[in-house]
């Protein structure tokens, strides 16, 4: 059954109103051509009928023009007979010569083709008329024909042709919206089995996708489209899914240390380690938080950043932790503003995170530095082990650690990093330090 707002009835109706002008404008342009060629050809007979005439003009000693016919064409217009009249018309507009007692002319003096019809009571004159020069004398012969005559046919032809072939029209038409339903509902069923698959996809079935064989070439580019939606809504259910893990297994972990802990120390460390175990916890569950949020976050493309002043708030953020842990912090660049393109609390945890990952790899009595560059770019050199090349390419995916024996982090930290910078369409880089540790760059689009 089609539905009033599907496609195939909306093409239906515009076919419909297109075959309905065509079936009323067709006939109407046969109907008037066919009349046109047939005044012409009336025409044309009638000129050559009073060429006929012209060719029996004589002239008598004295100079007088006179018109002998023979018997037939005496015959031929003949008021018995009734269909076809002649008049000789001077240059004067005076009639010299007539098949009938008329004293006017058969057709107007100014036409030379087709004339049209003159009615004479019931009788409807049409016909030509020729110019002779005979002895010295200008004449126009015209020649007319009774298109009321009963033995004159083609006008009821053409008076009969619009409505036949409007009758003929109207079969035409319906056969043709029948063939048109059966073509649509052909066409239209690769459609319909492609929205039948889409039905059947849900969170448990992400690897279904719509068709293309046997797809309209105009709508193949939105399937196409779609299951490419498809494929990334698919990608992101399973990096949900894997992350849903991954964060209950880094919170399960914690906790049963946490709950060991309790069981087992001794009253004067419980403090102290209860406080670390918890601050663990914390930046555990800030860095889930901050995933989740990055998520949902949408980077304004007008908005503008001074990463000098991010970075004057990181140090201060980030300054009692380094000075607790017995390490310095540094900030170069930072007296002058440095403007990029970007959300600003994205580039801040992002910033944050490099300069807390940097306070706990580097060394004790060391210093980590910040520098902001004029390029848009920002750099967070620590003076630690070291990344091997190796491992460069997985520190930024979630819960990786190189040192699986740590438990003071779950491997969030510089994959919100990552994130931030694919969303403002930069580029992070790790490099070595000189001398010693490791050197992270963040690129972002200057102003």
């Amino acid at each position: 059954m089609l539905r009033r707002d599907s496609l195939a009835v909306r093409i239906l109706l515009l076919h419909v109103a297109a075959l309905t002008i065509t079936a009323v404008v067709l006939p109407l342009i046969l109907f008037w051509m066919l009349g046109r060629e047939i005044d012409r050809l009336h025409a044309e007979t009638m000129r050559r009928q009073a060429d006929v005439i012209a060719q029996h003009f004589t002239t008598d000693p004295d100079g007088r023009l006179a018109l002998t016919l023979p018997q037939d064409l005496r015959d031929l217009y003949s008021a018995a007979y009734g269909r076809y009249a002649y008049a000789v018309v001077d240059a004067a507009g005076r009639v010299l010569f007539s098949s009938s007692d008329a004293t006017m002319p058969l057709l107007p003096l100014n036409d030379e083709g087709p004339a049209p019809g003159i009615h004479g009571g019931r009788d409807v004159m049409a016909g030509g008329s020729i110019t002779r020069n005979i002895s010295g004398h200008e004449l126009r012969i015209q020649v007319a024909e009774d298109l009321s005559h009963r033995d004159v046919i083609t006008d009821d032809i053409v008076a009969d042709f619009f409505h036949t072939v409007g009758w003929i029209t109207l079969p035409i038409l319906l056969m043709l919206l029948a063939f048109d339903i059966v073509i649509f509902r052909r066409a239209m069923r690769p459609l319909v089995e492609a929205s039948e698959r889409a039905a059947a996809i849900g969170p448990a079935r992400t690897d279904i996708r719509l068709p293309t064989s046997g797809i309209p070439s105009e709508v193949r580019p939105l399937v196409q489209a779609v299951n490419l939606a498809f494929d990334r809504l698919e990608q992101g259910f399973r990096e949900q899914r894997r992350f849903t893990a991954d964060a209950a297994h880094e919170l399960r972990t914690p906790l049963a240390i946490l709950n060991a802990r309790i069981e087992t120390l001794d009253p004067v460390r419980a403090n102290q380690d209860l406080h670390r175990n918890i601050q663990t916890m914390s930046r555990i569950v800030a860095q889930l938080l901050d995933v989740a949020e990055l998520n949902a976050m949408r980077i304004d493309p007008a908005e503008t950043v001074d990463l000098s002043q991010i970075a004057v708030e990181i140090i201060e953020q980030m300054a009692p932790l380094a000075l607790a842990a017995g390490k310095d912090i540094e900030l170069r660049g930072g007296d002058r503003p440095a403007h990029i393109r970007g959300h600003a609390e994205m580039v801040r945890r992002a910033l944050r995170n490099l300069v807390e990952n940097a306070i706990r790899h580097t060394a004790v009595a060391s210093t980590v530095i910040i520098d902001v560059g004029r390029d848009g770019s920002v750099s967070v050199r620590d003076y630690g082990p070291g990344i091997p090349p190796v491992d460069r390419a997985a520190i930024f995916q979630r819960f990786w650690r190189g040192d699986r024996t740590r438990s003071d982090g779950a491997g969030l930290g510089l994959s919100i990093v990552k994130t931030v910078m694919e969303e403002h369409g930069g580029s992070i880089e790790i490099t070595d330090a000189p001398r010693t540790g490791a050197l992270f760059t963040m690129r972002f689009r200057t102003i």
